[in-house]
């Protein structure tokens, strides 16, 4: 009998194959008493086992490359944080094993990640990780991870750690599905990264059984269970011809009738630009900095290094365009060098982007001039825009501060916060584009956390009041005759990236792995058949009804 479940599509694309499960046990160490003389002895394997789990990790990420290289060296942060091994050292003190005080270090620390925002504790996941490898080496036993197979398989997991998604050989794992995670959660991530269609957030994933064949749709974030000959036969089919419509579709983006969408990249480090330059990016639609802040350090790095760090992608795209995002945190991202002045119950709801910026300000200055000194000489048009920017007042702040930097570059805002959209135009008189992150914008237009599984229905980009507050922004940039892109994951998918470009987006910017299928998109619809879509999709009452929607008024051509 088929079965239709229904998650949350995180990467695009169809994957049918057999169910293969992955290991996640949580590691239970033995209750034990140390003697105070053990406790050296004991000490020092806690602090042996975590440096070389960090060290496994780090070789992991040299070997994954990217965007995965950042997040196995951020876990690998983890695992010798001084806070958490100091309490560590304490418990072992107190008579715990170095088990023991690992296990219940880690437990106390993801408490607080937990409850810290949904940027952080949508790291509860690699913190998990890291806890069992380092319990798993001090007890000698092996850590379960991605199945051997010789035939290629769907990935069936609680949730995937890091680690193991990262290596991931997308000749074998088809695809993979998760009970748990989120749209922003690493694996998630990673996923778009390698290009592998996943599921998030199914209910009931693990009840497959070993061995079902299943139908995975990352873009609709359905898995039919047994699906029929017929029905196998007939996805087949559709993926094949998507799969040559994507190779035969090259240059820039544009529509069938030549309305042009420049299809730009998003990246986290300089290592990602070559994905990006092969998969045709005309620029880099957001390029997140933060990855040269998150070093562990109590004060930011300096100029210099970040004015090489920027170069380096500026150098890649001469001809093309690069926005980049300045440093996005504080509250629920915090850093040593942008402490809180204030009690934040909510940290999603505080002084976080360009909030947090505009209270350390020295530290926004440093990263304008070195952007200034990046691009400096260079023919790229760089754009400059700012996370978190819910008024004309926070507008007028980030372009007065470009100003004093001496940055000539266009100065933007991100539309993260719904007044944002609401008040578009405003914006727009001091700004000169706006940017669309559809995930942001979906969490504070739901007041639906993102790490939140019972509320994950409320973070389909195809929701109806989501595309209208796209269209909002969209709407006003046309009326300033100024730009309008988005470069939430949402561009990623290629039905969405035809409904965006009906809603008046200007451009779409998204992980490299999934260019190819947005131009071919593209390229098989009319703008005016995308418009109609547009239409037919916020005319509807669900995400799934605006989906379908849009998908019967591109297929009647």
């Amino acid at each position: 009998m088929e079965t239709r479940l229904r998650g949350v599509g995180v990467s695009h694309g169809m994957a049918i194959g057999e169910v293969r499960h992955i290991g996640t046990a949580v590691l239970e160490p033995p209750t034990r008493e140390v003697a105070a003389d053990e406790a050296p002895r004991e000490a020092e394997r806690a602090r042996r086992a975590a440096e070389a789990v960090a060290a496994d990790l780090r070789a992991r990420g040299t070997l994954a490359g990217g965007q995965a290289q950042a997040v196995l060296e951020a876990q690998a942060m983890m695992a010798v944080d001084p806070e958490l091994l100091a309490d560590v050292d304490r418990r072992i003190g107190a008579g715990s094993s170095a088990e023991g005080a690992v296990h219940d270090a880690m437990a106390a620390y993801r408490e607080l990640l937990a409850g810290a925002g949904e940027y952080l504790a949508a790291r509860v996941a690699d913190l998990d990780d890291v806890r069992n490898r380092v319990v798993a080496r001090l007890m000698g036993v092996p850590i379960p991870g991605v199945p051997d197979s010789d035939e290629p398989y769907v990935l069936v997991a609680r949730d995937l750690a890091p680690a193991d998604t990262a290596l991931l050989d997308p000749s074998l794992v088809l695809g993979f599905v998760t009970e748990e995670g989120g749209p922003t959660s690493h694996s998630a991530i990673l996923a778009r990264a390698l290009g592998v269609p996943a599921v998030v957030a199914l209910p009931g994933a693990l009840r497959l059984a070993e061995g079902t064949v299943v139908a995975v749709d990352g873009s609709g974030g359905e898995v039919l269970v047994n699906p029929s000959a017929r029905e196998r036969a007939s996805l087949a089919r559709r993926a094949r011809e998507r799969e040559a419509a994507t190779r035969t579709a090259s240059g820039p983006g544009a529509t069938r009738d030549g309305h042009k969408v420049p299809l730009m990249a998003n990246i986290g480090t300089p290592a990602d630009v070559a994905a990006a330059v092969e998969a045709g990016a005309e620029g880099v639609g957001l390029f997140r900095t933060e990855f040269l802040f998150l070093h562990g350090g109590q004060s930011p790095p300096g100029e210099d290094e970040q004015r090489a760090a920027y170069r380096q992608v500026l150098e890649a795209f001469p001809e093309g365009r690069v926005v980049v995002r300045v440093l996005d945190a504080g509250a629920d991202k915090p850093l040593p060098f942008l402490p809180r002045a204030h009690d934040e119950p909510n940290p999603a709801l505080g002084v976080r982007g360009l909030r947090a910026l505009l209270e350390h300000p020295g530290v926004l200055a440093v990263q304008l001039r070195a952007l200034a000194a990046a691009a400096r000489e260079l023919p790229v048009a760089l754009d400059v825009m700012a996370p978190m920017v819910a008024d004309q007042a926070d507008a007028r702040a980030f372009v007065d501060a470009c100003r004093a930097a001496g940055l000539s570059a266009r100065a933007g805002a991100m539309v993260e916060v719904p007044a944002a959209a609401l008040r578009a135009r405003s914006l727009l008189q001091e700004v000169e584009f706006l940017s669309v992150g559809t995930n942001d914008l979906a969490q504070y237009a739901f007041a639906a956390d993102r790490q939140l599984g019972v509320v994950s229905r409320l973070h389909d980009p195809w929701q109806p009041a989501l595309l209208d507050l796209v269209a909002m922004a969209a709407e006003a940039a046309k009326a300033e005759a100024k730009s309008c892109g988005v470069c939430g994951e949402a561009a990623a998918d290629p039905l969405l990236a035809c409904v965006l470009t009906g809603l008046g987006v200007t451009s779409l910017s998204m992980a490299a792995s999934a260019l190819p299928g947005v131009r071919a998109a593209l390229a098989e619809h009319t703008l005016a058949q995308c418009e109609r879509a547009a239409a037919a999709a916020r005319a509807a009452e669900s995400a799934e009804a605006a989906r379908a929607a849009a998908e019967a008024v591109l297929a009647s051509g």
